[in-house]
């Protein structure tokens, strides 16, 4: 079997490559540059030669040959574009979704043609064929567990892809990366959105939609608090980089026409409590518009809630959650379960 293996410079990716080397595959290790340097010279550096390095003294130490490649132009059409687009119209993007999707197992899937069976990298994830039919499972660590940016992936897609370190948690990874004598062994895992490197989103945000200046005001009294740069610089439930004394406070509302954020110290109070929002767009891996015994992430990370989905249609339904959620923010992706099983996923367009 010739797989492809897509290297960041990270541990997890390298752990993944030695696992692969040592079942005596034939294995390419690859490089993805989509660092936008015209774009975003102005604002910082992004570490991509530091990434580089990282995985050259990993793919030399274990004798696998790498590629380096471009794929700048793409993620720029694919994955960018779409994130300035959906920030202005008030929406919260998730570009990490649309990367795996449309650059990893998109635009490098055709890149790299049929000339490998599989695509490798090292997301926290599992794929388990059965019965000619492939299923996408959670990790066993809860915390680092991926599956909520690949639900996006095709049923074609996900056929070609292994996980390597999907069965294992973060701990048994860096163990593993010490007892390899990895280069990268002691290196921190990275944080942030792929293409931005060091640079914070909010810089990103200004750079290429600009400010425009509107009222913070308290959601309860209708009192000017403060004023910002433009909505698209908050998401619903934010907590942080708000810039108000007294709180804390947060993010419960935006009025895109008017330019308006509306904050609270009451979070949990009862008119700002939802359960229920319209979804659109679905993607299932499997069964389709599955109906009985689903759990349901709104972001990424270990919260998932018991739910109920009321079909409008083939594109659109209503979502039901058993408990409330402040943060329900449109554009950003509803995945779901059925316990360690994802069965794939929606896009949040409004909460009700």
């Amino acid at each position: 079997m010739k797989i492809a293996v897509l290297v960041s410079g990270g541990v997890d990716s390298s752990v993944a490559l030695k696992l692969l080397k040592d079942q005596n595959y034939d294995i390419t290790a690859f490089y993805i540059k989509i660092w936008l340097e015209d774009e975003l010279s102005s604002l910082g550096s992004c570490p991509w030669q530091e990434d580089l390095d990282y995985v050259t003294k990993v793919c030399e130490k274990l004798e696998v040959p790498l590629e380096v490649i471009s794929l700048q132009k793409e993620y720029w059409s694919e994955v960018v574009s779409y994130t300035i687009e959906e920030v202005k119209s008030g929406r919260t993007p998730n570009p990490d979704i649309l990367c795996n999707t449309r650059v990893k197992f998109g635009a490098f899937y055709k890149y790299i043609d049929k000339g490998f069976d599989k695509i490798a990298t090292g997301h926290y994830a599992q794929v388990h064929k059965i019965d000619n039919e492939y299923y996408l499972s959670t990790s066993p660590d809860n915390i680092k567990d991926q599956t909520y940016f690949l639900a996006n992936l095709s049923k074609e897609q996900l056929s070609r892809a292994i996980f390597p370190i999907g069965h294992l948690k973060k701990e048994q990874v860096r163990e593993l990366a010490n007892k390899f004598d990895l280069p990268n062994k002691e290196r921190k895992d990275s944080q942030g959105i792929c293409f931005l490197g060091k640079i914070k989103f909010k810089e990103f945000i200004k750079f290429h939609v600009g400010k425009k200046i509107g009222n913070i005001i308290e959601f309860e009294t209708g009192i000017k608090l403060a004023q910002h740069e433009g909505f698209w610089f908050y998401t619903i439930g934010q907590r942080q980089g708000i810039g108000l004394s007294g709180g804390p406070w947060y993010v419960v509302a935006k009025d895109i026409e008017k330019n308006i954020v509306y904050v609270s110290k009451n979070y949990h109070s009862i008119e700002k409590e939802r359960n229920k929002f319209e979804v659109s767009n679905f993607n299932w891996l499997n069964q389709e518009n599955p109906n009985t015994g689903l759990q349901v992430k709104i972001r990424h990370g270990e919260q998932k809630y018991n739910c109920s989905i009321e079909y409008i249609n083939n594109t659109h339904a209503i979502v039901t959650l058993d408990k409330n959620d402040q943060g329900i923010a449109p554009g950003q992706f509803a995945v779901f379960y059925q316990n360690e099983k994802c069965l794939g996923s929606s896009v949040i367009t409004k909460a009700l």
